[in-house]
């Protein structure tokens, strides 16, 4: 796409001209001032609201584009700055040139560059605009009744609900540090009731899909009268415009200056973690006055001295709602287990602890740092009894699995990391071999000693992590746990 400057203003066009650039070749973009009388396409209003978007991303011709354009109501911006000679890009924040490539391209008849970062999300390039919409927001419509929510919420719960409440209704950053099995989705449903009473309109953004999934009809079910749009790769759901939205993290990219608050779930887990991209997302989807808060079981090394110096405001949730303790983890030494098993062995103390869970009927997940190695143990631990089943993030049978895990139709099941979060079995036994290896980061080892013991009617639970050598990782894990634990019976929400 080309673009000239006309009276002031830019206009595309499809043609290569001599007087013609790129939008990244035009130094101050015009923005018209707002016709109030123009008759604008609410259509168009809906689909552009608090968006970043391309014109492929567009199902309208480029004659209506530009007219809203000149009227006043809709934005172009640069796809591609430069930071001297050094090309950035505006939508996910890319300053690597290691990720910039060029490419003949025939919008604009020239060598372009284009971001390879985002790329899935459509190819941002030179030439390329960030369109959005500059005129009033659509009309929300709320219902008498906004929650349909009655359950009720634990001490804990509701000290934590009232701190995100008064976050989001004064623009202010929480973050809630909740033990896993905490109800951590029940304590925001306050929040969101008051953000929406406000006019005020919220997102809950996630780094994964499957929470996505698994949050959507919860959401619904406690307000049946509000929209929500669930946003993930493939979602039916990408154009809509919803006073509530859930969506991944690489959704976030397609909007700019939309949301009022953003709630951000796991913020310590992959790929947010990982992804630079994505927390410029975070960053770029919020409103210049808008609230963050910050939910997870595990924040950071960084995040927990900000939090016990005072520069950062959080609120812990230290127990579960059934006010038991959570499961601290054991310590076993196993040897070189990864000798053991080149020879198709598995130490005897995991093999004792394996049988000891079959023979009790008590179902178990036992967690491997890498693939091979876990595809390795399987026929191992068969021998016990065949249903016994491994799965892993490539696994074509994952969901399967996981499902037949929930129906008891399998009794022991090997997973790597995929399964340390997002997941409840309400009754069973974990165990960690090999813990000392790097993989199982702090947090992770947090999240997998979270899955057992999650239900009121099976509280407690038995967490064993087979090593190698004590790590300093296992070690802050366990502290952590203990640490919760006594803060909870401190503050009277755990039974002793």
């Amino acid at each position: 796409m080309r673009f000239r400057l006309l009276n002031g203003r830019i206009k595309a066009v499809k043609n290569f001209s001599e007087d013609s650039m790129k939008i990244t070749q035009i130094n101050d973009i015009p923005q018209p001032p707002l016709n109030s009388n123009f008759q604008f396409n609410p259509e168009l209003q809906r689909l552009l609201s608090g968006k970043q978007l391309l014109f492929d991303d567009l199902p309208y011709p480029l004659d209506e584009i530009q007219i809203h354009y000149d009227n006043g109501y809709i934005t172009f911006r640069r796809g591609i700055e430069y930071d001297g000679k050094k090309p950035f890009c505006v939508r996910c924040g890319n300053k690597d040139t290691v990720w910039f490539e060029t490419f003949p391209c025939a919008r604009c008849g020239e060598t372009c560059f284009y971001c390879r970062k985002c790329l899935m999300m459509g190819r941002i390039s030179e030439c390329t605009p960030l369109i959005g919409w500059k005129g009033p927001v659509p009309d929300t419509e709320l219902p008498l009744q906004i929650m349909a929510w009655q359950g009720t919420l634990s001490e804990g719960q509701s000290e934590a609900s009232q701190r995100v409440a008064y976050a989001i209704l004064h623009n202010k950053e929480w973050l809630v540090w909740a033990v896993c099995g905490a109800g951590k989705t029940e304590v925001l449903f306050e929040g969101i009731e008051a953000g929406l009473a406000a006019n005020k309109r919220l997102c809950i953004a996630t780094p994964r899909t499957d929470v996505v999934l698994e949050l959507t009809p919860r959401l619904k079910a406690a307000f049946p009268q509000i929209e929500i749009a669930s946003l993930y790769g493939g979602s039916k759901d990408r154009h809509k415009f919803a006073p509530l939205t859930i969506a991944t993290t690489h959704q976030l990219l397609r909007f700019y200056h939309a949301f009022d608050a953003i709630i951000l779930d796991e913020v310590d887990a992959f790929p947010y973690t990982a992804e630079e991209a994505l927390q410029h997302a975070a960053i770029q989807a919020r409103k210049p006055e808008s609230a963050m808060i910050y939910l997870t079981a595990t924040p950071n090394a960084k995040w927990q001295k900000e939090c016990h110096s005072g520069k950062r405001a959080f609120t812990t949730i230290p127990a579960r709602f059934h006010r038991y303790p959570l499961p601290v983890p054991e310590f076993q030494w196993c040897g070189n287990w990864q000798k053991q098993l080149k020879k198709n062995r598995l130490p005897p103390n995991v093999l004792k602890w394996v049988k000891e869970r079959l023979n009790n009927g008590k179902q178990a997940l036992v967690f491997f740092p890498h693939i091979p190695l876990m595809e390795k143990a399987l026929p191992i631990l068969r021998q016990f009894t065949p249903n016994i089943q491994a799965v892993h993030a490539e696994d074509p049978q994952r969901k399967e699995k996981v499902q037949k895990m929930r129906s008891k139709e399998i009794p022991l099941l090997l997973t790597t990391t995929i399964l340390e979060r997002g997941v409840t079995f309400p009754n069973i036994d974990v165990a960690v071999v090999g813990a000392e290896d790097d993989i199982f980061l702090e947090s992770a080892l947090v999240q997998i000693a979270g899955r057992s013991g999650r239900s009121k009617d099976y509280p407690e639970g038995v967490v064993t992590f087979f090593h190698y050598g004590k790590t300093e990782a296992m070690l802050r894990a366990r502290r952590q746990i203990v640490s919760m634990n006594r803060e909870g019976v401190k503050r009277g929400l755990i039974d002793v």
